[in-house]
């Protein structure tokens, strides 16, 4: 189809009646065959093609090759491979379907049949012995069915000699036969199962003959349901997971009460004291400097923060990622798209593209209020710093992986696709977005009139200066996700498929609640102390939480992971560092906007001098 579509583009402007014949005999071709695995329907006899998919070190997640970058024989060495077309999602996760030799058909069974034979020369051996000294592992799909299979087995016999090393005696063994069982219910393919067996030594000079075979069963089990096999129910469901959500819960009554507290009694009690003694100046005054210092700072706390361009482009951003987070875990909760390759990867990235109106109308509207100049410096900050970075992180990676010839490799095709997004929908968008945001909300409305002259800043305890702050306040909100940054990190890392977005979800309201209360907290103690610096505060207090979360990382790399090579460590840190940027942006955005609304609450209803 997309061969088609790409052949008509070209011959548009030279023969448009000829496209037209091509797209109706495309389109009657469509309607006529009835059996492939699009469509997932099959007629007795029909073609099933096992794609291969990749291989490498099953340790190394990222770090992956072509099927037939190791030498396997091929049944015919001059027959031109099938390519499956991927998405952007597929591509950019690493994936290449190519066609095998492995013939079968719909509902025949195949005894054991001969692939090919090879001999092993030099060059081939060394490649098989360090494949499976490696314990590379290779992928198939059938039928749209993820298999998984080992190259080989290192196996070690015991030395007669306790005190002759161990490796002296490993010897490595390929598998040369396997095995496909198939499960149908129908003509739809419910189950696929792949086991490899007959190890042979890997050696120069040795004869290796390759054989599979093929069997069909029959099953009651619903297509609809065919994908729950690959699921980790005992992993996910797992009872630490309730007990971490409802830990994550008390938590946020404990958080939630705690912010009462400080509303219902301590600031009623300040306000009590304001109204006592209004016509009173100097008790008032008195009483104030005494017992309550964030009324004094009243004419400065609404003052604009420094560096202004740069803070409403982190907000902006912070926003944009804030939505993009919410309508994935909606769509994810709405959907399967854990089951289709790449589909998560390719919906976040064009949910980008279009949530950048968010970005643009957040910050730009925050720039106006703060009476800013510069709107268009903020906007181009906007649109490109969050996919700045992330396109550095991913250069350098992508430099690695074409240096290791790799199937991380992103190909020059899709890097242009990557950048035309950005460039005609993302970047278009936000400006839009920041136009918008400065004519509708760029009008200020602060409470408290800002004074021409800075306030100065009294000396303070340690436990109330911003740095304090900052590091603390990251401390609760990475312990209400913790546990669910193990089963995230356990998924992506090692080979399974995440599908609990409702527990996602309730993860997701509860951080947002807990990231807005303990920078509400951070933020009173901050003004009390007579420091109207909070806006950075509140936004880099909630904005530590991706601190903690990196050292987790950091820690999860040594203690739960098997990962090496140089390769391996770059992809693991360097996609854990994209993914910290963008919670820090997240939380930091959550964070200020949440004790936005307090601080603007709590001075609407004083008396300012």
């Amino acid at each position: 189809a997309e061969y088609m579509g790409a052949l008509c583009v070209s011959s548009l402007e030279m023969a448009p009646s000829f496209c037209l014949c091509v797209l109706l005999l495309f389109a009657c071709t469509t309607t006529i065959v009835h059996a492939d695995d699009e469509t997932h329907h099959y007629n007795q006899g029909d073609k099933v093609i096992v794609w291969t998919n990749k291989v490498g070190p099953y340790h190394n997640p990222q770090e992956t090759y072509s099927y037939y970058s190791l030498p396997f024989c091929k049944a015919n060495e001059a027959e031109e491979r099938t390519y499956r077309y991927a998405g952007l999602g597929e591509v950019l996760e690493g994936n290449e379907l190519i066609s095998s030799d492995f013939l079968i058909n719909f509902r025949v069974d195949v005894p054991s049949t001969t692939i090919c034979t090879m001999t092993l020369d030099e060059q081939k051996a060394r490649a098989f012995r360090y494949a499976i000294s490696n314990h590379y592992w290779y992928q198939f799909y059938v039928d749209d069915l993820p298999l998984l299979g080992m190259v080989g087995e290192v196996m070690t016999d015991e030395p007669d000699d306790l005190s002759q090393p161990i490796h002296e005696h490993e010897e490595v063994y390929i598998y040369t036969s396997k095995k496909f069982t198939l499960s149908y219910n129908d003509d739809q393919i419910i189950e696929v199962n792949l086991t490899y067996h007959h190890p042979v030594p890997v050696a120069v000079d040795k004869q290796l003959e390759f054989t599979y075979s093929v069997e069909w069963v029959p099953t009651t089990q619903a297509f609809s349901s065919r994908f729950a096999r690959y699921l980790d129910y005992s992993f996910f469901e797992h009872q630490i997971h309730w007990f971490s959500i409802f830990n994550s819960f008390m938590m946020v009554i404990f958080l939630c009460g705690l912010v009462f507290l400080i509303l219902m009694r301590t600031l009623r009690k300040d306000y009590a004291k304001y109204a006592k003694d209004e016509d009173d100046l100097d008790n008032l005054d008195k009483g104030v400097g005494e017992e309550s210092g964030w009324k004094q700072v009243h004419g400065d706390v609404f003052r604009a923060p420094d560096h202004l361009v740069s803070f409403s482009a982190l907000l902006g951003t912070g926003s944009q990622l804030a939505c993009l987070v919410a309508l994935l875990i909606l769509l994810a909760n709405s959907g399967s798209l854990y089951t289709e390759r790449g589909s998560i990867t390719s919906t976040a990235i064009f949910c980008y593209a279009l949530t950048s109106f968010v970005a643009g109308y957040t910050g730009g509207g925050y720039y106006a209020r703060n009476n800013g100049r510069h709107w268009i410096k903020t906007m181009l900050l906007t649109a490109s710093l969050f996919p700045g970075v992330c396109f550095s992180i991913a250069f350098s990676l992508n430099l690695i992986a074409v240096a290791y010839q790799s199937m991380a490799a992103i190909p020059l095709g899709t890097s242009v696709l990557l950048v035309l997004l950005w460039g005609f929908i993302s970047c278009p968008l936000t400006l839009v977005g920041t136009i918008v945001g400065r004519h509708w909300s760029g009008q200020a409305d602060n409470p408290c009139r800002v004074n021409a002259l800075r306030r100065p800043i009294p000396d303070k305890k340690w436990y109330t200066k911003p740095l304090v702050v900052i590091l603390l306040g990251g401390v609760l909100p990475f312990g209400s996700i913790f546990i669910e940054m193990y089963f995230i990190f356990t998924s992506f890392w090692n080979y399974k498929f995440y599908y609990v977005y409702g527990f996602m979800l309730l993860v997701f309201g509860i951080l947002v609640i807990v990231l807005v209360c303990v920078s509400i907290v951070g933020t009173y103690f901050l003004l009390n102390a007579e420091d109207y610096r909070w806006a950075w505060t509140s936004f880099l207090s909630a904005a530590s939480t991706a601190l903690y979360v990196f050292s987790y990382a950091v820690y999860y790399f040594f203690a739960k992971t098997k990962m090496s090579g140089f390769f391996q460590t770059c992809f693991y840190f360097g996609y854990t560092g994209m993914f910290c940027l963008g919670l820090a942006l997240f939380c930091g955005t959550v964070g200020f906007l949440g004790t936005n609304v307090f601080v603007r609450r709590i001075y609407r209803f004083i008396k300012s001098d």
